[in-house]
Formats: C-alpha cells, sequence, structure tokens
C-alpha cells in the first residue's frame, strides 16, 4: 500500500483544499474536500465545488525543479532524493514567488512562522544543486531552491536582509547571466518596468543575481495559469486570448506593458519567454490583479549558444511565446510613441564594458555581439519608420482588432499584423531546456530541405494511392500507366 500523507492546501492562512500525498511520487493522490474555492490557485477548474485533480498536479509539479535542470541528477544523488518533486513536501511547498503551502492536516503551523519572506531559510540545498560542498548528513531541505524553475543552475540566498536570486551561465561561453545585465541597462534606458540584474562573479565564472521583487503581500501568476483561466476559440490568436483573459480578468495595463516586452524581446533577440517567464502580479490577501509583473529573466538571448560566426543581427532564432519569428511578432506591438531610440544611442558599447574581463568571451565574440545588437536597434527603426509611413500615406485601409472592436487604420495591410490571425502562432509552449542540439547553418538547411522533401514525396504517395483506387490509374509491372 502507498505512504500517504495528509495535508491542507493553503494560501497564507486560508485553509484551499484538503490533500493526500503520495510519499514515493510526491504527486496529488486525491483531493478531498474544497474550503475556499476563490483561493484556489489561478487556472485550475472547480466545478460543482470539485477541483480538477490532473490540472492541481500539474500545478503541484510544476513548483518543483525541472529535470532539465543543470547538475540536478548529481545533486538529487548527493541529498538521497529519487526526484524533484519529492523536494516540495520537505519545504511544505513554500515558495519565495507566491503564498501558497501545505500544513499537515493536524498541525496549528501559520504561515507567518513558515514562509520565506520573512523567516530564515536554509542555503544547503543550493548550495549542493551548484556543487558545493556540504555535509550531507547534515543537510536541511527546508529551502525555497526546492520550488525554483528554470534550467539554469540557481540559488537563493539572504543577503542584508533582502532574498536575492543568484542564476549561471551556460556552455563554453556562459554568456547569460550578461544579458541580463546588460537587459536591465537597456530596460532602464527605455522606462521599461524591469527586474534589475547585477552582475557577480565567483571563481571566474558569471552569475546574475537580482532581488525578489515578491513581497509577503504579492505573488506571482504567470501567463500560462492566466490563458488557463478562459476558453480559447481556435478562430482566436494565442497573443489577443491572453489579452482576452487579462481584460476578464480585469487586470490593468496589459496591452502597454506587452508592446514593451516585446519590443525588448526583439532587440534582445530572445529565445525563451515562454509563458512561465511573463505574467501578473496579485494581492494575495485582497486577490486583486495589480498589473502586469515587472520583466524579468532575459538571459537566453543575443545568440546565447551560437557559434560567433553565426552572430548576425537578421540571422533566423526561435521566438515565443506568440509568433514564431520576431519579425512577425513584433507586427504585434499597437504604440511605439513611448519608444525613444535616442536613449538607446551607445547600447553595444555598455554591452562592450560589461563583457570587458570575461574569461569565456573573447573579442571576437564581443565585437560580434556589440555589431549585432546595435544591428537590431538599426532594424526596429527600420520598422517602426515603415509603420509611420504608411500610416502618413495610406495606400489601401486595413482593419486592426483592438480592445475587441475592428476600426480603420488606413495603414497597409502588408505592414500590420492582425492581432487575431493565427498563423505561425507558437503551438507548443516549451522552455529551453539546454539539451537542444546545434547543427551549422549548412547542415540545418539540408535536413529542412530533406523534411520538405520527404513531405511532398508521401503528399505524392498518397495522391497516387487516392488515384490508384479511383481506377485512374493501373500499376503495370510496377510502373504506372494513365
Amino acid at each position: 500500500m502507498a505512504e500517504i500523507r495528509k495535508y491542507i492546501l493553503k494560501h497564507k492562512n486560508i485553509s484551499v483544499a484538503a490533500l493526500t500525498l503520495d510519499c514515493v511520487t510526491g504527486g496529488i493522490l486525491s483531493v478531498e474536500q474544497v474550503f475556499t474555492e476563490a483561493h484556489v490557485p489561478v487556472g485550475v477548474p472547480v466545478k460543482k465545488g470539485r477541483i480538477d485533480r490532473g490540472a492541481l498536479n500539474a500545478w503541484w509539479s510544476g513548483r518543483a525543479i525541472p529535470a532539465s535542470r543543470s547538475g540536478l541528477k548529481e545533486a538529487l544523488s548527493r541529498m538521497e532524493i529519487s526526484q524533484p518533486q519529492l523536494l516540495l513536501e520537505k519545504c511544505l511547498g513554500l515558495s519565495l514567488s507566491d503564498q501558497y503551502w501545505i500544513c499537515p492536516e493536524e498541525s496549528k503551523l501559520r504561515w507567518e512562522k513558515v514562509n520565506f519572506f520573512q523567516n530564515p531559510f536554509s542555503g544547503d540545498v543550493g548550495k549542493i544543486l551548484f556543487g558545493r560542498n556540504v555535509d550531507t548528513a547534515a543537510v536541511s531541505l527546508m529551502s525555497p531552491d526546492n520550488t525554483s524553475d528554470g534550467w539554469l543552475k540557481k540559488r537563493w540566498i539572504l543577503a542584508d536582509g533582502k532574498r536575492c536570486l543568484i542564476k549561471g551561465g551556460s556552455g563554453t561561453v556562459q554568456q547569460e547571466p550578461y544579458n541580463e545585465a546588460l537587459a536591465s541597462r537597456l530596460m532602464e534606458r527605455l522606462n521599461i518596468p524591469h527586474v534589475s540584474y547585477r552582475l557577480l562573479v565567483e571563481g571566474g565564472y558569471p552569475y546574475s543575481i537580482c532581488d525578489d521583487f515578491i513581497t509577503p503581500d504579492t505573488e506571482l501568476i504567470s501567463a500560462w495559469y492566466i490563458m488557463r483561466t478562459c476558453r480559447k476559440p481556435n478562430h482566436v490568436s494565442i497573443y489577443r486570448h491572453y489579452l482576452n483573459c487579462c481584460e476578464t480578468l480585469g487586470i490593468p495595463g496589459m496591452q502597454e506593458a506587452l508592446d514593451r516586452m516585446l519590443v525588448l524581446d526583439y532587440l534582445i533577440v530572445n529565445e525563451d519567454r515562454h509563458q512561465n517567464n511573463f505574467g501578473v502580479i496579485r494581492n494575495a490577501d485582497t486577490l486583486e490583479y495589480l498589473g502586469a509583473a515587472p520583466i524579468y529573466d532575459s538571459g537566453t538571448s543575443l545568440w546565447f549558444d551560437k557559434p560567433t560566426a553565426m552572430i548576425r543581427a537578421d540571422a533566423k532564432t526561435i521566438c515565443k511565446p506568440f509568433k514564431t519569428s520576431h519579425e512577425e511578432q513584433i507586427g504585434l506591438v499597437q504604440d511605439f510613441d513611448w519608444l525613444d531610440f535616442f536613449a538607446l544611442k551607445g547600447i553595444e558599447e555598455e554591452l562592450r564594458e560589461l563583457v570587458r574581463g570575461s574569461l569565456f568571451i573573447d573579442e571576437a565574440r564581443c565585437d560580434a555581439l556589440c555589431r549585432g545588437l546595435a544591428g537590431r536597434v538599426d532594424m526596429l527603426k527600420k520598422h517602426v519608420d515603415s509603420r509611420f509611413r504608411n500610416a502618413a500615406f495610406p495606400v489601401e485601409a486595413a482593419t486592426r482588432v483592438r480592445d475587441g472592436e475592428a476600426q480603420e487604420t488606413g495603414l497597409r495591410e502588408t505592414k500590420l499584423q492582425k492581432t487575431e490571425d493565427t498563423r505561425n502562432d507558437v503551438k507548443q509552449d516549451i522552455a529551453y531546456s539546454g539539451n537542444i542540439d546545434f547543427k551549422p547553418e549548412a547542415e540545418y538547411n539540408d535536413m529542412m530541405k530533406a523534411k520538405r522533401n520527404a513531405g511532398y514525396l508521401a503528399m505524392l504517395d498518397k495522391s497516387m494511392a487516392e488515384a490508384e483506387a479511383g481506377g485512374f490509374i493501373m500499376r503495370s509491372n510496377g510502373r504506372m500507366k494513365f
């Protein structure tokens, strides 16, 4: 018989639901009772007083360290833990991103006594994840590192009373921390609300460090869960669906926030703005939505995993969360009036100063990155100029869908990305895991050509089979006769 334990899912001190946990897998075996439906995690359906256990399990397992985390396998082995989801119970599911936790059924524990915002926590798990020496016989697993997301190694620390997140880089160039710092400086120039990342170097390795932007009274809810609060019609784009969900929930300022995020991601060629890498802030007590979260987690950008020879402003890269290319996604921006190109002057030299002294980024790569970033600024200028020219000299009327209403804009239809257009939407929201195989451009082109040819041949075979079945053609000695 499976070993089980009874818990109460709590939101601060509010009892949300009675749960039974499987102590072998860490999963939720059953939900016995719902106490406070309004405090059920956002995006988890409740029908006729019953929580969707599958959705709640997905939410619960999503709190755990992802299996793709760098160095996780070795860290789990040292802690004698079979899988990351089992770490959730060890820290009562507490996080530094929201106010949910699990309380043993018969316990009188209160949130004030256990939360990581107001109480000290162990740094053992974080040190082990970073490969540091720790006496495993005395390890404390009461740590917010048990509920940290993402594939890069990271850990929470207490510094001068602040909760700070330290995050590493990857590969041979360890570029992500520099990218985080550069993105922060770029957003500071453009007055975009953001989490400020600083550069930290330990043992020659670069890390980014930032303060926790969540407080004991607030919580982060990712776009992934916001988009699960309403059903998405097939004809509605992911972009429009997200805005519709935010409007239904009464979240202010979302159009403006998305405009700024998409401009940033275009400039830095962000490849990993998946739906858990942006979201909204909610008051955990009143459940009032306060607005968009400041922009965070922008390190998987600036050709971070590309060979130096392939760093070009116009190089094709992965794009998320709405469209599969940055050229299309920038077309979703509704307003550029706030954008000050003069403020971006010399941003490439600021990048040069950031990476100066790096043991991993050589001068050739630094030059390529600076040229690429300057090129992205120029490309954005051309896009904005084109939009303004077409608005000033309309050739044909086009319809823009905005705030649910059709408006005549006078823009060229070819220059306007309709927000209801579902073509080239991102089909699967998958976070970058660090395991994507790199293929040189020529090899990649050959591979794609082979795939296209295979698709064409499969289509041809199907058509010929249908024609043969219909009597339009017949075979003789393996050859077709028409």
